[in-house]
């Protein structure tokens, strides 16, 4: 599976996780049908879940007259693998920040891409602040 589509599939697992409460095995049986699964997808999205409060809080920082219970779900949660994949993973900072770009672009509406890139170059300046501190 092309780590584009397995963005996708997370996202997709994730919405149903927020809008029905699904476990996120069940969502990710739903989103795969009889497809096989993948490693990467497996990782972003129990990642994601594993660490929501902590990627929620980071998204939250960073919102201006926003709070993060008035987002599209689509945008949390592309953002939540936006974060995810800057946080925790090994996806160099530029490809994950356009990777959910455009997944925004499909997903989302016509603001979500510019959105989704001003929240995640945020938590990028961050971290690289955080780095060069070390």
């Amino acid at each position: 599976m092309k780590r584009r589509s397995a963005r996708e599939k997370a996202l997709q697992a994730l919405f149903q996780i927020d809008m029905s409460g699904a476990d996120a095995h069940e969502a990710l049986h739903h989103v795969l049908g009889e497809q096989p699964t993948d490693s990467f997808l497996e990782d972003l999205l129990f990642g994601t879940v594993k660490n929501r409060e902590e990627i929620d809080q980071e998204i939250s920082k960073h919102l201006e007259r926003w709070s993060i219970d008035r987002l599209a779900k689509v945008d949390l949660n592309i953002l939540r693998i936006g974060t995810y994949e800057l946080k925790y993973s090994d996806v160099p900072p530029n490809v994950a920040i356009n990777e959910a770009i455009e997944v925004a672009k499909t997903f989302g509406d016509d603001k979500s891409g510019p959105f989704i890139n001003g929240i995640l170059s945020k938590i990028k300046g961050e971290k690289s602040g955080r780095e060069e501190l070390k």
